[in-house]
């Protein structure tokens, strides 16, 4: 009948992942896909190329989404993104919850390495674990949620003393450092230059790491994730028992925690105004 309509149109089964969806749509986003790879307004000719189209059709949507606020034409003819376009963008970046997002990573990390792990956000003392998944070998140690990392002998301190605001940290890394200068014999980093050789290493390397410096017998590994400005919001660790863990900051649960912190990290926005490649 010619009142009938498909399943893609009225929206029934469209609580089902990977439905049919309607084609218009997935090809005007191709337009602003498009638009979205480049960092300068596009002539038409342009756009229909990056999108795959003729330049007639892709002007087609390109008016439709002028109209709509999310394209906008300059003089010069050129196309860009629009107002509506950046107020999507906005409201899909305040939506993002770090504590939230982190949960499965945590999940798919602990099953993956096989190792325990946690995440850790900057607190009013300093680094705190707000989350904990326990391996199928836990770790015999008097931390869980709540708990506050030392900045210096622990992973997780030590990522935050590489990428925090120094201003932030200075404080309880001064401290610190008093306490480690007494030990005989001093415990690595124990004065300035010891401190911003840790700095440089963790930064290089994008691992913060332990080995016995908190818990004898215990070496942990730690990454950052960053926001859409390029600040630390969370650090995601593992840890282990050292006679089995891999502790090494170009081992495979380094590298694991470090992807998973990347794909966080894009997900909250950091890295995407970096021009293309």
């Amino acid at each position: 009948m010619a009142n009938q309509r498909s399943e893609s149109e009225t929206g029934d089964g469209s609580g089902e992942r990977g439905g049919a969806g309607v084609q218009a749509v997935e090809t005007g986003l191709s337009v602003l896909d498009a638009l979205l790879g480049s960092l300068h307004p596009m002539p038409l000719k342009a756009v229909a190329l990056a999108a795959g189209m003729h330049p007639a059709k892709a002007h087609r949507y390109l008016a439709s989404f002028v109209k709509c606020g999310y394209v906008e034409q300059d003089d010069a003819g050129r196309y860009s993104l629009g107002r509506n376009a950046l107020r999507m963008g906005l409201a899909c970046l305040a939506q993002l919850d770090p504590l939230r997002l982190v949960t499965p990573v945590l999940d798919d990390l602990c099953a993956s390495t096989g190792e325990t792990v946690l995440a850790a956000v900057w607190g009013n003392h300093g680094p705190t674990v707000v989350q904990w998944r326990d391996s199928l070998r836990p770790v015999t140690v008097n931390v869980r949620p709540g708990s506050v990392m030392p900045l210096l002998s622990s992973a997780t301190g030590r990522v935050f003393t590489a990428f925090l605001d120094p201003a932030v940290t200075a404080p309880l890394i001064e401290a610190e450092l008093k306490a480690r200068a007494a030990q005989q014999p001093p415990r690595f980093p124990h004065d300035a230059a010891e401190l911003a050789q840790l700095r440089e290493q963790v930064r290089a390397s994008g691992i913060g790491s332990v080995h016995g410096d908190l818990l004898a017998g215990v070496d942990s590994v730690s990454t950052p994730v960053f926001d859409r400005d390029g600040r630390i919001v969370l650090a995601i660790t593992a840890l282990g028992n050292a006679a089995t863990f891999d502790g090494g900051v170009g081992g495979p649960v380094a590298a694991a925690i470090k992807a998973a912190a990347a794909e966080l990290s894009q997900r909250l926005g950091h890295g995407l105004l970096a021009e293309p490649a």
